[in-house]
């Protein structure tokens, strides 16, 4: 049975410096995951100014049974009628995703381009190949092929140390809710193959319309990300035609939104969407981050941040 763990959180007053919350952050969990795993980056955002919404992609935080109930346009579906809910009480929409949840987000600023004014992209996994992924894996492309033959239905890629979490205390908590069987709170412990297909199918349909992007892109991804490697993000400088700001951590693993670096990344994430608001006029609530860079010009946080940052455009 599906468990409803999505969250919708709206700054409580406007604060005396003329915030009032009208720009809002929605927020895309993963495939086989939860909006827990956003719920920190959004107190974060919520604590920062915006307005915030986790969504549940349909047919997550049930059983296998129910998500294979679903595909990607049903998960799709559930993100473009949040956006539209979420549209109606903000001025400002900005649009984040984790792993898979990316690439819905990239989709909904592809399909809504007046609409998505900035994009959150973390973990951004359009294929699995970071260095936890088995040799196996590298054939998943041919998933779609196999269950459209009815292929291993019932067959699914287990999860696996280190879970995409570096911190040991968190991937203890996170991955002891998950083996537990609570789905709601830590995900299910594997991808049914036919999920994975229709994964295969988004990311498909996403790469080759990605020049359509035209919301700036802050794509934060760990340095040595074990599920999905440092080529994700390549794709996506390469291919969207919008500004991209870079973020790489270098203390976490995939889950990069409850790993250890997770305040780090609603920093950025904060100041990227306040100053994309404070251009586009009406901003209050965030403090804007400082104009950005020229073009190439990378820049390197002092070394006890862990991370580093730098600004392209693609062509």
């Amino acid at each position: 049975m599906v468990k409803s763990a999505d969250f919708f959180w709206r700054p409580a007053a406007a604060p005396t410096d003329g915030s009032n919350g009208r720009s809002g952050v929605l927020l895309i969990h993963g495939l086989t995951g939860t909006p827990a795993e956003m719920r920190s980056v959004g107190k974060g955002l919520l604590q920062a100014g915006f307005t915030v919404h986790g969504v549940q992609l349909a047919g997550h935080c049930g059983d296998e049974a129910d998500l294979l109930a679903t595909g990607w346009r049903d998960w799709y579906r559930s993100v473009d009628e949040a956006a539209t809910l979420m549209r109606q009480e903000v001025d400002h929409l900005f649009v984040a995703g984790l792993s898979m949840g990316a690439v819905l987000a990239l989709k909904l600023a592809i399909e809504r381009p007046n609409d998505v004014q900035g994009l959150g992209l973390y973990g951004t996994t359009f294929k699995y190949d970071g260095w936890a992924i088995p040799a196996i894996a590298r054939l998943s492309f041919l998933l779609p092929i196999a269950c459209a033959l009815g292929i291993g239905r019932h067959r699914s890629f287990m999860e696996s140390f280190p879970y995409g979490i570096k911190d040991e205390r968190i991937r203890k908590r996170i991955v002891g809710g998950m083996l537990a069987g609570d789905s709601a709170a830590g995900g299910l412990p594997g991808n049914p193959w036919p999920s994975l297909a229709q994964f295969i199918s988004l990311s498909h349909n996403v790469r080759k319309r990605l020049g359509r992007v035209r919301a700036p892109c802050q794509a934060i991804h760990a340095s040595n990300d074990d599920i999905a490697s440092l080529k994700n993000v390549d794709i996506i400088k390469r291919h969207v035609s919008a500004r991209v700001e870079t973020v790489l951590l270098e203390d976490s693993y995939h889950m990069v939104t409850v790993d250890a670096q997770r305040d780090l990344l609603v920093e950025r994430s904060a100041q990227f969407f306040a100053a994309i608001a404070a251009e586009r006029g009406g901003s209050k609530g965030v403090t804007s981050s400082p104009q950005d860079p020229p073009r190439d010009s990378p820049i390197v946080a002092p070394s006890d941040k862990k991370f580093s940052i730098g600004f392209e455009k693609s062509l």
